[in-house]
C-alpha cells in the first residue's frame, strides 16, 4: 500500500509542493532586487501523465517566469505570489490529509489482524 501508485504520487506531490512554496519565498524576499528574475515551479502535469501510465514518481522542475519585467528588470509581483502561495498552501493540506488518511487506513488493518 504504501508503494501504491496513489502513495508515491502524493509524496511527489508534496515534494513539488514543498519546492513551489520555497520558490515563492525566494522570490517575494528579492521582490525589491533589481533584475531578479521570478522562478516558477511546475510537476503537475507530468504527475497526471506518470500517474497515467502507472507511475506516480516526478521531480518538480525550477523554470524563470515569463511575466513581463519592472524597468528595474525585477519581475516578481506580489499579488501573483500571494495568490499562488494561498494555492499552494491549500493543496499541500489536501495531500497531507490524503497521505493521512491512506495511513490510517494501514493502522486499521494492522489492528484488525
Amino acid at each position: 500500500m504504501l508503494d501504491s501508485v496513489s502513495a508515491v504520487a502524493l509524496n511527489s506531490a508534496l515534494d513539488g509542493l514543498a519546492l513551489r512554496q520555497r520558490v515563492i519565498a525566494d522570490n517575494i524576499a528579492n521582490i525589491q532586487t533589481p533584475g531578479y528574475q521570478a522562478q516558477r515551479v511546475s510537476f503537475e502535469e507530468e504527475l497526471s501523465q506518470a500517474v497515467s501510465k502507472g507511475d506516480g514518481a516526478v521531480t518538480a522542475k525550477v523554470a524563470r517566469s515569463l511575466e513581463p519585467t519592472r524597468e528595474d528588470g525585477n519581475n516578481v509581483n506580489l499579488d501573483t505570489e500571494t495568490l499562488l502561495n494561498v494555492d499552494t498552501n491549500l493543496r499541500y493540506q489536501l495531500a497531507t490529509q490524503a497521505i493521512s488518511g491512506q495511513f490510517s487506513s494501514v493502522r486499521a488493518a494492522m489492528r484488525t489482524s
